[in-house]
C-alpha cells in the first residue's frame, strides 16, 4: 500500500510516498480502506519533533515509534479479524487513530471495540457528511468537545472562543452554540465573517485591538489554539469563570465520536474544510499547515476516485 513515510525530524520535505506493507487485522480489529485523512497541527509537531520532549515518545534521534503521520480519517471497512461484531466488511466509518497515528496511508487496522485512547476510536461516518467532510470530524470535533465538558458550558452561559477559526475552534464555536451559550468568536480579519455563520453572535478581530479591549467578562474563555494564558484573559472572565487552554489536555471517551455523529445528522455542526490535496502532495499541506494560518481543516484525499 501507499503510505506518506517519515524516518527523520526536519521540515516537510522529509516526508515521502513510500510503498508499505498492507497491515492485516488481529483479533477484535478491522481493517479499514482509507478514503480521506488530514494533516493537523499535531501532525506537523511529530515531524519536527517539536517540543523536544516529543523525542522522548517518537525517538530520541529519529522516529522510532511513529513513522506515518495522520491521526483522523474517514474509510470504509474491507475485513474484519476473529471475534468483531460491531462492524461488517462495507461499513463507512470514521476515527480517530490514537497515538499509533497512521492516517495518511490506504489502509489502517483499528480495533474495534475501545479500549483506551491511545489505540483510537471508530464510529460509522455520519450519513450527511461525504468521506471529506467526515475525514475532518474527529480530532478538532472531539477536542472541541471534551473541553467544553470540562468547563461545563451550559444554556445561558456566556463563551469567548479565542482561535474560532482553527480546527478546534470552529468546532468550539458551533458546539457551545449548540449547548445554548452565547458566543463571542476571536479571530483575525479575513475570518469574521465566517465565525460569525457558525452561531457567534460576536466577533473580535485580534489583528486591530488586544483582547483586553473586547470590554466584557465571560463565564468561561476557552484558548481554542493555545496562544493565550490564563494570566492575559483573567480581565475577560467573570468571578467564578472558567480559563481552558488547548495546550491543556481534556478527556476523550467513545462516546464522543458517536456524539459528533449525531450533531453532524442534526445539522448542529458542520467541518470547515479549508483546502484538500492528495497524498502524493503530503509535503505542500504539511508546508501549509506549518503556516498556522489554515481555516478549519486540510484534508488529505487518498482514494483517488473519491
Amino acid at each position: 500500500m501507499k503510505a506518506a513515510v517519515f524516518t527523520e525530524y526536519g521540515p516537510p520535505e522529509v516526508l515521502r510516498i513510500e510503498e508499505v506493507e498492507k497491515p492485516v487485522p488481529g483479533e477484535g480489529e478491522i481493517l479499514i480502506k482509507v478514503k480521506a485523512s488530514t494533516v493537523a497541527a499535531g501532525d506537523c509537531r511529530i515531524r519536527r519533533a517539536d517540543p523536544f520532549a516529543a523525542r522522548f515518545y517518537m525517538g530520541l534521534f529519529r522516529p522510532r515509534r511513529v513513522n506515518i503521520p495522520g491521526f483522523e480519517l474517514s474509510g470504509v471497512v474491507e475485513e474484519t479479524g476473529r471475534d468483531v461484531s460491531q462492524f461488517k466488511p462495507g461499513d463507512e466509518v470514521f476515527a480517530f487513530t490514537g497515538f499509533g497515528f497512521g492516517a495518511n496511508a490506504e489502509y489502517r487496522c483499528l480495533p474495534e471495540k475501545f479500549t483506551k485512547v491511545q489505540e483510537g476510536i471508530v464510529a460509522p461516518k455520519p450519513s450527511n457528511c461525504s468521506f471529506i467532510k467526515a475525514a475532518a470530524l474527529p480530532i478538532g470535533g472531539i477536542t472541541a468537545l471534551g473541553f467544553l465538558r470540562q468547563a461545563g458550558v451550559q444554556e445561558g452561559d456566556s463563551v469567548l472562543i479565542y482561535g474560532a477559526s482553527g480546527s478546534v475552534g470552529t468546532y468550539a464555536v458551533q458546539i457551545a452554540r449548540h449547548l445554548g451559550a452565547g458566543v463571542t468568536g476571536v479571530c483575525s480579519t479575513k475570518n469574521l465573517e465566517l465565525v460569525r455563520s457558525l452561531g457567534a453572535e460576536a466577533v473580535f478581530d485580534y489583528t486591530k485591538n488586544d483582547i483586553a479591549a473586547i470590554g466584557r467578562r465571560f463565564d468561561v474563555v476557552f484558548d481554542a489554539v493555545g496562544k493565550t494564558s490564563r494570566r492575559q484573559c483573567r480581565p475577560l472572565l467573570n468571578q467564578g469563570g472558567r480559563f481552558l487552554s488547548a495546550n491543556g489536555s481534556a478527556s476523550i471517551y467513545e462516546e464522543d465520536l458517536y456524539e459528533l455523529k449525531e450533531l453532524a445528522e442534526n445539522g448542529n455542526i458542520v467541518p470547515v474544510i479549508d483546502r484538500q490535496y492528495t497524498l502524493d502532495q503530503i509535503s505542500e499541506a504539511h508546508a501549509y499547515v506549518d503556516q498556522g494560518h489554515k481555516v478549519g481543516n486540510v484534508v488529505v484525499v487518498i482514494d483517488p476516485d473519491l
